[in-house]
């Protein structure tokens, strides 16, 4: 913890790094206030964006309330297209020196921000991956899971050449500069691998670190299914030899 008061302090004292939060949301009515009150507590972002995906719960109308929030930024898709589709639009819009992944549920704790941003602000890396298993593994209580995002990440650096222990995680940090020229086709959770091997292929340096993680149940809305997992073995494969 002293770690992450001593990197905050880095943090808001940097001057001419300005942070892009972007959110992707798809019914999360129940976490969404929550999960903008925390960024926002931790007071590291310069705007957060937030995509609404096609939600059905009321999501978008509690969106349009925050779209006159101070910093807030609220676009919306029409069609319900996937995670990747919705981070395309917030890149696109992102006006920050970094962008920030940020999921709308509460598996994953913004005060983890300094710690994230530590190594870019340092100049030690151009991307940062917060990993769920490098320190406490067992906070993600799901074997199964566990099991399935080791043998994907292990996949991912035998192509890729980088020793990640988290390619899935949602924690991903990056100079908004990577993405120019950088053509990002995957709808759903390919996403992950994709961005990471078009990444490792631009020979960006990249750090992890270890985060906090809160798992929630697909009863409380986990969405990434075995479909993804076998559709993530095939973006691993294809985006570590062609864009």
């Amino acid at each position: 913890l002293g770690r992450v008061g001593g990197a905050l302090a880095l943090a808001t004292r940097t001057p001419g790094l300005s942070v892009s939060v972007a959110i992707p949301v798809y019914n999360e009515h129940a976490t969404l206030e929550k999960i903008v009150s925390r960024v926002r507590a931790v007071g590291l972002h310069d705007e957060i964006l937030l995509v609404d995906d096609a939600s059905t719960d009321g999501s978008r109308q509690l969106l349009e309330h925050m779209a006159d929030e101070p910093h807030v930024r609220v676009f919306a898709h029409d069609t319900n297209r996937g995670k990747g589709a919705a981070l395309r639009t917030a890149f696109a819009e992102a006006r920050g020196d970094v962008v920030l992944i940020q999921d709308a549920d509460l598996e994953y704790d913004p005060t983890d921000y300094p710690r994230l941003l530590e190594p870019i602000i340092r100049n030690e890396a151009d991307v940062v991956y917060g990993s769920r298993f490098l320190v406490n593994a067992q906070q993600d209580p799901s074997a199964l899971h566990r099991w399935g995002n080791r043998l994907l990440t292990a996949t991912s650096n035998y192509l890729t050449g980088l020793s990640l222990t988290d390619m899935e995680t949602c924690y991903k940090v990056f100079r908004r500069e990577l993405l120019n020229d950088m053509p990002l086709r995957q709808n759903r959770f390919g996403f992950e691998p994709e961005l990471t091997a078009k990444l490792a292929r631009r020979g960006a340096r990249v750090a992890e670190v270890p985060i906090r993680y809160a798992s929630r149940s697909y009863a409380d809305g986990k969405k990434i299914g075995l479909g993804d997992a076998v559709n993530a073995f095939y973006c691993i494969a294809r985006y570590a030899v062609c864009d």
